[in-house]
């Protein structure tokens, strides 16, 4: 067994933390409320977690999809989850008990220097929740510009968004997603892409 069941097992008072969250900053949260199980099905299935040894999430929030992602992925593997809201990133420290889980308090611009930071390798994947409709299109176009950096070669970025104002700013990255579906077993339902760095 890779982690224990009190790892994975989700907090009761998570959904009020994520609407707390919410209420208090609606901007920097992309739904009232979590994510749901189907979606992070297709996330793990999307990122290929199952094999990747290496990955970062950008918005764990309160650590529903954190917990999807460590059940996935193998031992010995690593996981940074990057959250810019101090209260979620406190939460997700507290409720999951996993080594192999660093969370970092920062933005998800500064991508490149937090992996340096914490000797994290260059990941496989990195995934993404954070809502790029409401922040400045310089500073969202700066984050994938990280990703891409960030990334291993052949690695992919996957986004969930209800808006598509996070493909705009991929595609002068990355090129064409080389996948984009709905997930509509999600409230909101939400666009899923991948997008692939060159190379590897």
């Amino acid at each position: 067994m890779i982690q224990s069941d009190h790892a994975v097992r989700p907090q009761r008072d998570e959904k009020l933390t994520f609407l707390q969250g919410f209420l208090r900053e609606p901007k920097g949260v992309g739904s009232v409320i979590p994510s749901s199980r189907f979606m992070e099905r297709r996330l793990v299935e999307v990122a290929g977690l199952a094999t990747a040894d290496s990955v970062v999430e950008l918005g764990p929030g309160t650590g529903g999809t954190t917990r999807a992602f460590l059940k996935a992925m193998p031992a010995g593997s690593a996981l940074m989850a990057i959250e810019l809201d101090g209260l979620f990133a406190d939460h997700v420290r507290s409720a999951i008990h996993d080594p192999r889980l660093v969370v970092h308090q920062g933005s998800a611009e500064d991508i490149v220097e937090t992996l340096a930071a914490y000797r994290q390798k260059s990941p496989q994947a990195v995934i993404s929740g954070i809502p790029f409709s409401t922040m400045p299109a310089d500073l969202g176009l700066r984050i994938v510009e990280g990703v891409g950096a960030a990334l291993a070669p052949g690695g992919c970025f996957v986004a969930y968004q209800f808006r598509d104002v996070v493909a705009r700013h991929a595609r002068q990255v990355f090129g064409a997603a080389e996948y984009e579906r709905m997930e509509f077993l999600n409230i909101p339902p939400m666009h899923v892409w991948r997008w692939r760095k060159k190379g590897g």
